[in-house]
């Protein structure tokens, strides 16, 4: 069964792994609802917020694949709003 959640994603200090974080984004895109990034370039911090819809593995695997990415801090949340 699909849920419904929110993966908070922030990009510390060195922006040559963005290549990177999009990868997995576009390679997990059917999970994104939506997106959201903002810049915070006088702390050099970059946060992007997604809201995903899948199963909990696939949510798992994409965190999971975001978080072994060096400088890269990411959170999840999964509600219990189902989706069939």
């Amino acid at each position: 069964m699909k849920r419904v959640g929110v993966i908070g994603i922030i990009i510390k200090k060195d922006r040559s792994v963005v290549k990177d974080v999009q990868a997995i984004l576009t390679e997990y895109g059917d999970l994104i609802l939506g997106r959201m990034g903002i810049p915070d370039r006088a702390n050099d911090i970059y946060a992007i917020t997604l809201v995903v819809e899948g199963e909990n593995e696939a949510l798992s695997a994409l965190t999971g694949k975001l978080g072994r990415i060096d400088n890269i801090a990411v959170k999840s949340a999964v509600t219990s709003v189902t989706i069939e």
